[in-house]
């Protein structure tokens, strides 16, 4: 294993985490005794896993049912001082509510303190709001970590680049979680921000946020040969030293094997990323067109400024990824996240947009006369039954 300084917390951080939503039982808090035994077994072998492998850092939330409860059975027997453990609790209008939930985070956990606690889901106003105004839930924080429960103080997002950058811009968290990976790489300019403020910089899911990429589609896998495409990500991620650690959600003890390929190959990363990387460019200019790939996001607008909020920009890129790479499955999973996904996937799909004028809002783009029609063909694609996030399932 590798290790990176994860910023000002000065933890050395693996370049790999061990996050916490996949292998647990439930998307609900229920009794240990309701758990079963092939289960938490498996868990407990995943986590070991990751310790053998060097794996200190493990990832969970209050809201990812029961993983905290099922990692309190096996936490307490690993070396104390070699994990580094994460937790992250939502932000509340009340902050003795997010507390209330932190401390049954470490009830559940059978720990004494957590290495670093999140503030789960900064996505918008209202959540940084209630993060971090006077007597909030980053003040309930500061408390306890006064109180010797919390080690370092960070958040995690599913937001706009401007949300996220307004987040660190405050100078009050020492890491983010947050999205980015060869396939969206909009938040780069907040992981500058990150870097001016010496933040620890983790990167969620780019496994399967970042494209399904355990099961990804063949026109893709040939794209990235000699490489994986899962391994191709992780070095691309990788090779920026402003990327601290990869959340890899891992299901089973062998859902490490294929990223461990990529430890070797970093420092050879930029012989081996060029060539793939311009095979990608070059197979979404021969459906797209050089012109559509430069200009497609200038002047678009944010959802909250589109009739019916359409999620434009979200729907074009699914659109791009779904022709250039035959990224279908994992287009129609995100496209229909949208109008059911909450603050964590804002906007609506574009079901209905012949019923919708787009004039005024598009005024600024170089393709505002395509781009209605383009959304009813995304929408044709893409389109199908609601999918709701996983903690809501």
């Amino acid at each position: 294993m590798q290790y990176r300084r994860f910023g000002r917390t000065e933890l050395q951080m693996p370049v790999f985490s061990c996050g916490g939503m996949r292998y647990q039982y439930k998307w609900q808090d229920l009794p240990q005794s309701e758990i079963p035994e092939a289960n938490q077994h498996n868990l407990e072998a995943t986590i070991h896993r990751a310790f053998d492998l060097g794996i200190n850092h493990i990832e969970t939330a209050r809201g990812y049912g029961s993983s905290e409860m099922q990692l309190g059975q096996v936490l307490p027997h690993l070396p104390r001082e070699k994990l580094i453990f994460q937790t992250k609790v939502s932000p509340k209008s009340d902050p003795l509510e997010f507390r209330r939930q932190f401390q049954q985070s470490l009830n559940f956990c059978q720990l004494e303190y957590v290495d670093l606690l999140g503030l789960h889901g900064i996505n918008n106003e209202e959540t940084l709001h209630n993060s971090v105004r006077p007597g909030g839930c980053l003040d309930e924080a500061r408390k306890l970590q006064a109180e010797g429960k919390v080690r370092h103080i960070g958040f995690s997002t599913h937001g706009s680049t401007k949300i996220i950058t307004k987040a660190i811009e405050t100078g009050e968290f020492d890491y983010v979680n947050l999205h980015w990976y060869y396939i969206n790489q909009w938040n780069w300019s907040a992981i500058e921000a990150a870097k001016r403020h010496d933040m620890g910089v983790f990167i969620i899911s780019p496994s399967d946020k970042g494209g399904h990429l355990y099961n990804p589609p063949p026109k893709l896998v040939e794209l990235c040969q000699p490489l994986s495409p899962m391994v191709f990500n992780d070095l691309f991620c990788l090779s920026h030293p402003e990327v601290h650690t990869l959340s890899l959600g891992a299901s089973k003890p062998s859902d490490f094997d294929e990223h461990l390929k990529v430890l070797s190959l970093l420092d050879r990363a930029d012989r081996i990323l060029p060539p793939i990387l311009e095979r990608l460019e070059q197979a979404a200019i021969a459906v797209l067109g050089k012109d559509w790939l430069e200009n497609w996001q200038k002047g678009l607008p944010s959802h909250e400024d589109t009739p019916n909020n359409v999620n434009i920009q979200v729907i074009l890129w699914l659109r791009n990824l779904a022709l250039a790479y035959d990224m279908i499955e994992y287009g129609q999973a995100r496209y229909n996240l949208l109008t059911n996904g909450g603050h964590w996937f804002p906007g609506n799909k574009a079901n209905n947009v012949a019923q919708l004028d787009f004039n005024s809002c598009l005024s600024a783009s170089p393709y505002k006369k395509e781009i209605p029609k383009l959304l009813a063909e995304t929408d044709g694609i893409l389109g199908g039954a609601p999918v709701q996030r996983l903690s809501q399932s």
